[in-house]
């Protein structure tokens, strides 16, 4: 009994010294296992440079437009009656003065007859009674009488010719006959629609300008447009509005533009270009556009020691070859590739691009060759 225990007690020592000796040997070689080793130096960033030299450029607002005749009027008849003759078919070009719709006469020439009659016989009458009026034969009040009874007579001889006037109906103006829905038989009114003419030289070529550049069009600025058929054509402002659309908070500019052969039609859609003034300019692929964390349009460019800023810009003009943007240094050097990768301040390792011809100084689109290493001034 007492050996069995004796081994037992021995045992139990033993495990807890070897526990013991376990934790105080742990903490021995913890700080050893703790050390923290210092990072290297990561590798800078490489990034695609190019140099990009200011230019001078138009300044441009596009907007998108539509075409509108210059005038258009709905021609009422301005007398009642039958529709005898048709003097033009819808579509047709007319000129200021053309007739257009012809009404019949009816008893109009016998009113007239009547008219003139009763002219010639209280013109007679005055005449007579103005002499005995000088004699004092006949009172003033007879003689009032009797101018008056002729004044009656001339405005009933005016009524009846301006009526048998209003019996033909002729264009106002040149342009198109683009409605004439009326027939011959037809009998119309006093105010009834007699036919849609529409004036188209020049064209408008109308859109909304926003608030924030509606200042920047003047009256009698140069503009162009391209309609929605790919022609061309270039005109002047000729009105800004000053009230504003209160929904969009937009303002309507019309630009006229010369449209002698009619070719250009109301309706069709154009992207227009308002010319502002001239600025310097740069002008990139729309690929290194970028918006920094506040939201702000820029691009990135490698500025002093190798180091990435950013820098916002304004799109001047969009075209085919690439955007222009106002707001940059006369010469920068622009990051073309990875820019997505770096952050205004970090250090980057530039690789430029080459241009052509080689020592040209530009290539035509105001870029140059810069020599590795030398970044602009931001």
């Amino acid at each position: 009994m007492k050996r069995s225990f004796l081994v037992a007690a021995t045992l139990a020592l033993g495990v807890a010294g070897w526990i013991m000796s376990g934790q105080f040997g742990g903490s021995e070689m913890q700080p050893s296992q703790s050390v923290v080793r210092a990072s290297p130096t990561p590798s800078m960033f490489e990034v695609q440079v190019r140099t990009v030299v200011a230019r001078e450029r138009t300044k441009e607002i596009v907007l998108f437009a539509s075409t509108e005749a210059d005038r258009a009027v709905q021609v009422r008849a301005e007398t009642a009656g039958r529709v005898t003759t048709l003097g033009a078919a819808k579509g047709d070009r007319v000129k200021r003065g053309d007739v257009i719709v012809r009404f019949a006469m009816e008893d109009r020439e016998a009113r007239l007859a009547e008219a003139e009659a009763s002219l010639a016989h209280y013109t007679l009458a005055y005449d007579a009674a103005r002499k005995l009026s000088e004699q004092e034969f006949r009172s003033r009040v007879q003689l009032a009488e009797a101018r008056s009874q002729l004044e009656s007579a001339n405005a009933a001889l005016a009524a009846i010719r301006n009526d048998i006037e209003h019996t033909v109906v002729r264009a106002p103006f040149n342009g198109i006959l683009e409605d004439l829905p009326v027939e011959i038989g037809d009998y119309l009114g006093i105010g009834e629609s007699v036919a849609r003419i529409v004036d188209l030289d020049p064209v408008l070529i109308v859109a909304e300008v926003s608030e924030r550049e509606v200042g920047l069009v003047k009256k009698g600025s140069p503009a162009r447009a391209r309609l929605v058929t790919g022609q061309e054509v270039a005109g002047t402002v000729r009105f800004v509005s000053r009230v504003g659309t209160v929904p969009t908070r937009t303002f309507r500019v019309e630009v006229a533009a010369d449209n002698p052969a009619l070719a250009i039609g109301e309706g069709l859609t154009a992207e227009l270009w308002l010319i502002t003034g001239r600025v310097r300019a740069h002008r990139v692929s729309p690929a290194v556009l970028t918006l920094s964390e506040d939201g702000v349009l820029g691009i990135k460019i490698v500025g002093p020691a190798d180091r990435i800023v950013f820098h916002p810009v304004d799109i001047v003009a969009d075209t085919p070859d690439g955007i222009w943007l106002a707001g940059l240094p006369e010469r920068v050097d622009v990051v073309t590739v990875g820019h997505e990768f770096v952050r205004a301040g970090q250090i980057v390792k530039p690789r430029f691009e080459e241009t052509s011809p080689p020592g040209a100084g530009s290539d035509g689109d105001g870029t140059v060759r810069s020599p590795e290493g030398s970044g602009a001034a931001s």
